[in-house]
């Protein structure tokens, strides 16, 4: 692979992105947000699809360890239990998305405090119209390349609610450059991305423990969007209980195993019984391991990784990363 073949399948340039991502999370989480008062909340709400709902996954695991419960809307309802105390964050990229927007709408019948964001569209004038604290947020790109940019923006509004050290903030973008400077298009002799890509020949089944589930769904909707390929997700202890069985027929699957550096015990156990199994069966396996640092690192770091590995999966494929028209077809009829 050379720089003129990925010009000439990605017409839009969304490589020319992917390269300056540490640089544009640097630049949204250094810009001027007010940040929203926020008291008495314990339970939020991140509701969002595709790119802006990866927003909320990551969200999620960063609040896990806190005493706010915390609840990711992929769709059209919010939950029941709603109240004053609930905290209900809107995001949606462009700004359009049906069932985000279906979501902000049902909150005004709620008690709950509101925010929204994007990069415009319906979504700012129902937010302005109905007096809800808006924030707009430049999209890149795309809503799946704009993911770094709304994350780090999110973190500067929320970072006094959800109490992240700074250090993480500043840990996380480190790590990011480094995984640019490894992985980016200007360093394609020794890309590891570009050499997990190369290894993915059918589909790949990604195993994946609960705290990097962020991670893993990101890479699934990453290589179907970019790539146009399928792909599966399992998390590693259930599948240890339901999804291994079906390894005992021969299958053109790929397993790639996301893990942390410092999973827990028990699921090392199961990631060294799983590896113990494919060996056994001459299944052969790849595995992504996790920067050492806070779960923000781990995951932003990982997504990273794994989008680089979507995006040259789809060049080396002479597939062209941005047109989604099956999602526009959808998008249509709506």
């Amino acid at each position: 692979m050379n720089l003129e073949e990925i010009k000439k399948n990605d017409t839009k340039n969304m490589f020319g992105i992917y390269d300056k991502w540490s640089e544009i999370a640097q630049q949204n989480f250094q810009q001027e947000f007010s940040r929203p008062e926020l008291k008495e909340i314990d339970h939020v709400i991140f509701a969002g699809m595709g790119g802006s709902g990866t927003v909320g996954d990551i969200f999620s695991s960063i609040l896990s360890k806190n005493d706010i419960h915390t609840s990711v809307v992929k769709g059209y309802l919010l939950p029941k239990t709603v109240d004053s105390n609930t905290l209900i964050v809107t995001t949606s990229i462009s700004g359009n998305t049906d069932e985000t927007l279906t979501v902000l709408q049902n909150s005004l019948k709620t008690k709950a405090k509101v925010l929204a964001l994007s990069s415009g569209g319906k979504m700012e004038e129902m937010a302005i119209k109905n007096s809800i604290p808006y924030y707009k947020i430049d999209q890149v790109h795309s809503p799946r390349a704009s993911l770094l940019g709304f994350l780090y923006s999110t973190l500067n509004i929320l970072q006094d609610f959800i109490g992240i050290k700074k250090s993480d903030i500043s840990e996380s973008l480190t790590k990011l450059k480094e995984v640019q400077n490894k992985n980016s298009t200007s360093n394609l002799n020794n890309n590891q991305a570009l050499q997990l890509a190369n290894w993915i020949r059918t589909f790949p089944i990604v195993y994946y423990p609960a705290g990097l589930q962020a991670a893993a769904i990101r890479f699934k909707n990453s290589m179907q969007e970019n790539a146009k390929s399928h792909i599966i997700t399992e998390d590693i202890i259930e599948a240890c209980h339901n999804g291994i069985v079906a390894w005992e027929k021969p299958n053109s699957l790929q397993p790639i195993m996301i893990e942390g550096i410092d999973d827990y015990i028990k699921t090392k156990e199961r990631w060294n019984i799983l590896k113990e199994f494919f060996k056994k069966q001459n299944i052969e396996y790849k595995e992504v391991i996790s920067f050492n640092g806070s779960i923000l690192t781990k995951l932003v770091c990982l997504i990273y990784f794994l989008d680089y590995v979507s995006l040259y999966k789809a060049i080396l494929s002479k597939t062209d990363p941005s047109p989604v028209t099956s999602i526009d077809f959808i998008k249509n009829r709506l």
